[in-house]
């Protein structure tokens, strides 16, 4: 039988954290960052009052980028809705890439960004990182007349770590002005650090960089798929016209809604996020695992100088029943990535540690 020829995928697509272990019924999942304590009441009551099922979604989010502008005080016109930030990345790309255009991402980044990238036949260059953060001189030095994007998240994953306000500045200032710079804010509500300033603050008047949030992280959204990006309002209006029409559910729309006017829930998730990743991250050096300093909602464990592999702390958590995030798909040997997970699991963690450490 004769098929129709498709294009050849000649790169990896995105692999998830594992979710389930054929032998437990009942699993700890700390592999995907996210939110320690689920989701807003509120949320829960807002999405269980009566939805019209028949009826399209909003086409343009507008409510919701009416609450989104109202809370982060900026423009209406320049924010863009997405399933998932994921959506808006690929929409990005549709709209500047094409093939041969380079695009450049940290050597450790999120895999979407080179996924899209590559989907539409741009080719990805890997700047190198300083101690798995990211470099700005790296960055530029893999510029070349063919960049049109710098992709990067602040602070990154799997990596945890950030680049504090001036680096972030003197990135843009040191690119050409037609060069898009796309700062993923994926876990801003974590950062509580005085040297940390978001992207959306930083770049909120720029012609040349579109911010991305998300809501599947601290609001605890991830089923649902919503995220939005925040841009020059010429560029948000081109990707309005490309997107997929009513590409963010009603459901989605509602629930983001609440959650951005749940401000005690998000107070209570950042308090509980910031004791618990200190408390891991000390106990976590007793057995010398080292990792990044508390930023985001996870932290990535180096086993060079610990006595188990990371592999085998890994096989030996998913006999109990926890499940890390393996650091293949990004190329970080010997490492795990830990999320942050409620007290029962922080504590049910902590306790196999001991157990496989003896201690």
């Amino acid at each position: 039988m004769t098929l129709p020829q498709f294009n050849k995928i000649s790169f990896e697509s995105y692999k998830p954290g594992k979710s389930r272990l054929s032998r437990h019924k009942s699993i700890i999942k700390l592999s995907a960052n996210e939110s320690a304590l689920g989701v807003s009441p509120k949320v829960i009551k807002e999405v269980n009052k009566k939805i019209n099922f028949s009826k399209y979604p909003d086409n343009k989010s507008n409510n919701l980028r009416l609450y989104i502008s109202k809370k982060f005080n900026c423009e209406f016109g320049k924010i863009i809705c997405g399933a998932g930030s994921d959506e808006i990345i690929q929409i990005i790309c549709q709209l500047f890439l094409k093939p041969k255009d380079e695009v450049i991402v940290p050597q450790y980044s999120f895999l979407m960004y080179r996924i899209y990238s590559k989907i539409v036949g741009a080719k990805v260059l890997y700047a190198k990182e300083n101690n798995y953060k990211i470099s700005v001189s790296e960055i530029i030095k893999k510029v070349s007349k063919k960049t049109k994007i710098v992709f990067l998240a602040n602070p990154n994953n799997p990596t945890g770590t950030y680049l504090k306000k001036n680096e972030l500045l003197n990135l843009r200032k040191k690119l050409r002005a037609n060069i898009l710079l796309v700062v993923d804010d994926a876990y801003v509500e974590y950062m509580k650090n005085k040297d940390y300033t978001s992207g959306l603050k930083l770049f909120k008047n720029s012609n040349n960089v579109i911010v991305l949030r998300t809501f599947s992280k601290i609001y605890g959204l991830a089923s649902l798929r919503i995220g939005w990006g925040y841009g020059p309002k010429k560029i948000v209006d081109a990707m309005n016209r490309i997107k997929p029409p009513f590409n963010v559910n009603t459901a989605a729309q509602l629930a983001a809604v609440a959650a951005l006017n749940d401000k005690s829930f998000i107070k209570k998730s950042c308090k509980h996020n910031f004791f618990w990743a200190k408390k891991l991250k000390k106990e976590l050096n007793n057995f010398n695992i080292f990792t990044n300093e508390v930023a985001a909602n996870f932290l990535l464990l180096n086993f060079n100088k610990c006595k188990y592999s990371a592999n085998y702390v890994k096989k030996k958590l998913e006999d109990k029943g926890i499940i890390l995030r393996g650091m293949q798909s990004y190329k970080i040997e010997n490492a795990l990535r830990l999320t942050i997970g409620n007290s029962a699991a922080n504590n049910k963690l902590i306790k196999i540690l001991n157990k496989i450490f003896k201690k």
